[in-house]
């Protein structure tokens, strides 16, 4: 396609810049600890959602829809780019029925470095494929599902556990349809693999030996599993529009997403003061997710939007019964789970400022959300790499979305990279996990009471090509 006068420094400029990005993605991305629902499953996926309490799988305004609802893709035209980062604080405190205190907590305050997301989609003409234009390709990278907790090693628990994570990474190829003017539907691949990149590269619990263990190991001896696989899922995706303005823009969405569970059948090592003594596996089941969801713009014209939304999720965790440890000597480490399933409701909204007087090449968003998680895990089966419970969360967040004229953080030109337009968006939630009181615990010894808090800030940067 002929480009005008210098549009090959321009491209170069583009490619430079999404380089650069995708470095920064895996430099920054570590243990994906984030804001966890029903057991260990990750919401926060850009900071947009956080400040809309996640409730964005009605609409479609950047390239995380590759994880939202990949049939919103069809709403956006050119090459989109986002990526972004977390700043994750908090704390799980642990008051034993026997008087024993425990806090634990992410091991240095923050997630540190924070857990990140990167998502690129494409209409195909944009890619030199004008017969196509009803097609949209997507690709992302995130963690989904995660945990990361540490406790101290001489503590009343110790012997549960003194830390746990599972740095799991998700590659998301993906494919979206524009059926008519009303439907678009989504399908793509979850790819679920751990990365010697991310972590120590496999999932992984210790504790200390308690005292008298069927083992024979001296107690208070550190004492880890761990293990990895990769294994392939793959999701399913709707959005209808039954209502557009005179601008052909949505006034009423729903969506539908599907995503598939898999089985995690992680081998690993069973090392013993620092020895490893055998080798380990074990299954970890991933839930089946459905989400439902509806968005409406009370306002939608040339000079401002609003925007409400709901969506409700289902997890179905009712296979992940254990997670049992079989080792090559012929033992093995029981590990109940017993999991139920679980529902989330969550609300979400935006207001946006199309070219205020003020600032005439920008759209300036304020967000706001609440969550409300339940918990899959039982009484029975809590344990402390993850002591989940009910929660509410609270988020508010900014946008900043400059194109044309305007000056990116005051001093960039918004197509200094070949750009059409940069945003970034920030966004602070609070998660509040109802305290929770163990009575019938499988282990007496994580009886008691558990609370825990998380505060989370958010920021992404999207680019449109």
């Amino acid at each position: 396609m002929p480009q005008p006068h210098g549009g090959d420094v321009t491209t170069q400029q583009s490619q430079r810049f999404l380089f650069s990005l995708l470095i920064s993605f895996l430099v920054l991305h570590a243990f994906p600890q984030s804001v966890l629902a029903d057991g260990f499953r990750v919401l926060d996926q850009s900071a947009a959602a956080t400040g809309q309490g996640a409730a964005v799988s009605a609409q479609a305004d950047d390239a995380a829809a590759v994880h939202y609802n990949p049939a919103g893709l069809t709403q956006l035209r050119g090459i989109h780019l986002s990526t972004g980062t977390l700043i994750i604080g908090g704390h799980t405190t642990f008051k034993s029925d026997s008087g024993a205190t425990v806090r634990g907590d992410l091991g240095k305050g923050f997630a540190n470095p924070p857990p990140s997301t990167f998502f690129l989609t494409a209409d195909l003409p944009s890619l030199g494929l004008p017969q196509l234009p009803n097609w949209r390709v997507g690709f992302g990278m995130n963690s989904p599902f995660a945990l990361e907790a540490n406790y101290p090693d001489n503590s009343a628990i110790s012997p549960v556990a003194t830390s746990a994570a599972l740095p799991l990474l998700n590659f998301k190829p993906t494919l979206a349809y524009k059926v008519n003017t009303y439907v678009s539907i989504g399908a793509g691949l979850d790819i679920y693999t751990f990365s010697s990149l991310v972590g120590e590269g496999h999932a992984e619990v210790r504790q200390t030996a308690a005292t008298g263990n069927a083992f024979g190991i001296p107690a208070g001896t550190s004492i880890e599993v761990n293990g990895k696989d990769t294994a392939l899922g793959f999701n399913a995706s709707l959005l209808w529009t039954p209502l557009r303005n005179s601008e052909d823009k949505p006034l009423v969405n729903l969506g539908f997403v599907y995503r598939h569970g898999v089985d995690l059948n992680l081998k690993g090592d069973f090392i013993v003061g620092g020895t490893k003594l055998a080798t380990a596996k074990s299954t970890l089941e991933l839930p089946n997710v459905y989400t439902w969801a509806i968005a409406g713009w009370p306002i939608r014209n040339s000079e401002r939007e609003w925007k409400v939304e709901i969506d409700v999720e289902f997890a179905d965790w009712s296979d992940f019964g254990n997670l049992n440890v079989q080792l090559s000597n012929g033992a093995t480490i029981p590990q109940r789970r017993n999991r139920d399933d679980a529902w989330i409701i969550m609300i979400g909204t935006e207001y946006t400022e199309i070219s205020p007087d003020f600032l005439p090449d920008w759209d300036i968003s304020l967000r706001g959300g609440y969550v409300r998680s339940g918990t899959p895990v039982p009484e029975r089966t809590v344990e402390p790499s993850n002591p989940d419970s009910v929660f509410n969360a609270f988020s508010v967040g900014l946008g900043f979305h400059c194109r044309g004229k305007g000056n990116f953080l005051g001093f960039i030109p918004c197509t200094a990279f070949g750009t059409k337009s940069l945003g970034l968006d920030l966004a602070y939630q609070a998660v509040l996990y109802q305290a929770r009181g163990v009575n019938n615990n499988q282990q007496p010894i994580l009886n008691g009471e558990w609370d825990t808090i998380f505060k989370v800030g958010a920021i992404s940067l999207n680019a449109e090509f």
